[in-house]
């Protein structure tokens, strides 16, 4: 005779039994993916190794080569000749090409896990456009003109134009949907630009400006706003870091996090505040930089799963090194001019952009 059959509550509770541990682990971060943590720690030197090379590049690479001696004296503060001088105002910009591109992987990492949508990035949820917007506003209406005024109203509108895309993307049936909220992003995104437009369009005295700006680059910098950046960026990376775990949680769906005692609201709403406090930093000084926070995490994941402990560093380290890289690109191909970052990241991400929308198990994460 054959073995006798379970009744059936008792073979479903014992499929269900396993994979309620499991989750539980997952949660409190005990197992998440299947890599082992010395293969993410090689991934994690290798982008370190990769940025630092990329950094170097971006010194010495440009409309004119320099030496390793003159990046030296540069670093050392003597201006001596033409290839230090450029070296010196190379710094700045390979720095504050750096922290946004970290601060745009960061925040791209920590939006799709605060919607658990694949497809959030700051650029298409409408949060990059919400700061231009801001800024704009800011400049024409109330004469904003210092980098820490363009700070603090960028955030100010990053944040209602994300709260504004939530909002609109959890109306009807199914809440927030990853296609809903792209759609509400995209409108929202459309709309605003619309905006900016209308407002410097007439005002021949900001117009220039503001169009180049929009565009997104890191040209230009300078080591005071750099310093102003700082702080919001400080800010917006310690949040984000310390929301890792709860994000973990997060990614089981709200009914099991909720039971596992974690407070969904209060965890997306501080997740939240430091992604909005990196794009706005970001935005304020080099523009609305798109599509880096959406082809990072996702190439990121490839490499050290989904633990959200080593996803939302990695991402800032890859994200910073997109941006260089980006730069670099940008002053090789268009030499003695220069492509801006802008361009360069969204003739990369909007093909990754379309593979990624046409993934039919691309529901949730």
């Amino acid at each position: 005779m054959g073995a006798r059959r379970l009744p059936r509550p008792a073979r479903r509770r014992s499929r269900q039994g396993p994979v309620t541990r499991a989750a539980t682990e997952n949660a409190r971060g005990v197992v998440v993916g299947r890599r082992p943590a010395r293969v993410r720690l090689l991934w994690f030197g290798i982008a370190v190794a990769v940025v630092a090379l990329l950094a170097f590049a971006s010194v010495v690479i440009g409309s004119r080569d320099v030496s390793i001696a003159d990046v030296v004296a540069a670093i050392g503060g003597s201006v001596d000749n033409t290839s230090e001088a450029a070296v010196a105002k190379r710094l700045p910009r390979t720095v504050l090409a750096l922290v946004v591109g970290l601060a745009l992987g960061l925040a791209g990492a920590v939006m799709q896990g605060v919607t658990r949508n694949p497809l959030a990035d700051p650029g298409i949820l409408g949060v990059n456009m919400g700061a231009s917007l801001a800024i704009v506003v800011g400049i024409a209406w109330f004469g904003l003109s210092t980098a820490t005024g363009y700070l603090w109203v960028a955030t100010v509108g990053a944040g209602v134009a994300a709260v504004f895309v939530y909002a609109i993307g959890s109306l009807g049936r199914g809440g927030a949907t990853p296609l809903k909220l792209a759609l509400a992003g995209a409108a929202t995104s459309a709309a605003l630009a619309s905006f900016v437009t209308a407002i410097s369009l007439p005002r021949g005295d900001i117009s220039g400006t503001v169009r180049s700006w929009l565009i997104g680059g890191v040209g230009g910098a300078g080591w005071t706003s750099i310093g102003q950046m700082a702080p919001f960026l400080a800010v917006g990376v310690l949040v984000s870091l310390l929301s890792a775990r709860r994000l973990n949680s997060l990614a089981l769906g709200d009914e099991l996090a909720t039971g596992l005692g974690e407070r969904v609201a209060v965890t997306r709403a501080v997740a939240a505040l430091g992604a909005v406090l990196l794009c706005g930093a970001a935005t304020a000084i080099a523009g609305p930089i798109a599509f880096v926070g959406l082809v990072v995490p996702h190439a990121c994941r490839l490499l050290v799963g989904v633990d959200h402990r080593w996803l939302l560093p990695f991402s800032g380290v890859v994200g910073a090194g997109l941006v260089v890289a980006s730069d670099v690109l940008g002053r090789i191909v268009a030499r003695p001019g220069e492509v801006d970052v802008g361009i360069i990241t969204a003739i990369l991400g909007a093909p990754v952009f379309i593979a990624i929308v046409r993934r039919r198990k691309v529901s949730s994460l």
